[in-house]
């Protein structure tokens, strides 16, 4: 790989010229100029990027960590960062931590070593020592859906209880006596607002809440399939579920039409997150919409003037979800 000597050398100037015509610190000749720029046509020379971070204490570079990059709904919040970054003239490393703790850990470090300039975060579960590891990096953080218990900094969530209330008394609305719930694991915010929700539209609309009512998952579809086939199993089958994520919402619809059910005419279901998938799924599957683009811009937003030296009480963006009503419910019909 060339060098910024060789480029000199071609050029038959100092490496101080080049350093000049690059960066475009100083006044240099036209001629001067336009040999340096056929040298490092000729040599193929790309400027070192740690070189310039040492000089400039910056990389232009900005991480993000997520924990599970097999979840459509990740990949379209990434895409939504990653456009505002780019137009901002940074570059974007994504890490996944495959929800391990430690897993996440190792790649903070990974990335501190990188000296990006910020760091977006969708944190992994339980990490009691998280909050202490990022201070101690002094990295611009923003957080997205997830709080770190001990870290006070920018966050960008949507309403996850308004929105399990949404799902909920929608399906409450259409004269299901009963909905039941798919959650996602315990210790995660998203999960328990999720839930939360659901308990509350239950709570409003006068219906108690039975045991067996909460089905956990994983947010994964396999965890969603088994789910579903442990409700259908039951003597009495609901005939609304509601699915605390969209990719456990397809793989309860799997395991109901395995089971040789209708969906909605057996039972109804909803999802949550809006997945672009979830439109093209048989049939398409009603959920509650987060505003994805919303979140990443927004959450690009924030980092990106911390990273310009804003100051100020951290920032919470807390945005509304909407519910899609597709054909995956449908009005309460008693079983003769």
């Amino acid at each position: 790989m060339a060098t910024i000597k060789d480029v000199a050398q071609r050029a038959g100037v100092s490496v101080t010229t080049v350093s000049h015509v690059l960066n475009a610190t100083r006044f240099v000749s036209d001629d001067a100029r336009e040999r340096v720029e056929a040298a490092v046509l000729a040599l193929a020379y790309v400027p070192s990027a740690v070189a310039r971070s040492l000089k400039h204490n910056t990389t232009r570079t900005l991480g993000m960590l997520i924990p599970n990059n097999s979840n459509p709904y990740f990949a379209e919040i990434i895409r939504g960062v990653e456009a505002c970054c780019f137009d901002a003239g940074y570059n974007l490393i994504l890490c996944n931590s495959d929800d391990q703790p430690d897993k996440q850990a190792s790649y903070v470090r990974v990335l501190a070593e990188k000296r990006i300039d910020g760091l977006v975060l969708v944190s992994s579960g339980v990490a009691p020592d998280l909050a202490a590891q990022l201070q101690a990096q002094a990295l611009p953080v923003v957080l997205v859906d997830r709080e770190v218990p001990g870290l006070d900094c920018d966050l960008v969530e949507v309403d996850h209880t308004a929105g399990g209330e949404i799902a909920t008394r929608h399906l409450l609305e259409l004269g299901h006596p009963q909905v039941v719930c798919i959650s996602g694991p315990a210790g995660l915010t998203p999960s328990s607002q999720r839930r939360a929700g659901w308990k509350r539209a239950l709570a409003a609309a006068g219906v108690a809440r039975r045991e067996g009512d909460l089905v956990r998952g994983d947010f994964t579809s396999r965890s969603g399939y088994l789910a579903m086939q442990s409700l259908l199993a039951r003597k009495h089958r609901p005939s609304a579920v509601f699915v605390c994520n969209d990719v456990m919402a397809i793989g309860a619809l799997c395991a109901i039409h395995e089971a040789g059910l209708c969906v909605p005419e057996d039972i109804s279901v909803v999802g949550f997150d809006d997945i672009e998938l979830a439109a093209y799924t048989f049939p398409p599957l009603t959920t509650v919409a987060q505003p994805k683009q919303a979140i990443g811009t927004g959450t690009a937003k924030l980092l990106l003037e911390r990273v310009a030296g804003a100051t100020g009480a951290p920032q919470r963006l807390i945005l509304q979800p909407e519910l899609r009503v597709r054909k995956s419910t449908a009005r309460y019909r008693p079983s003769t």
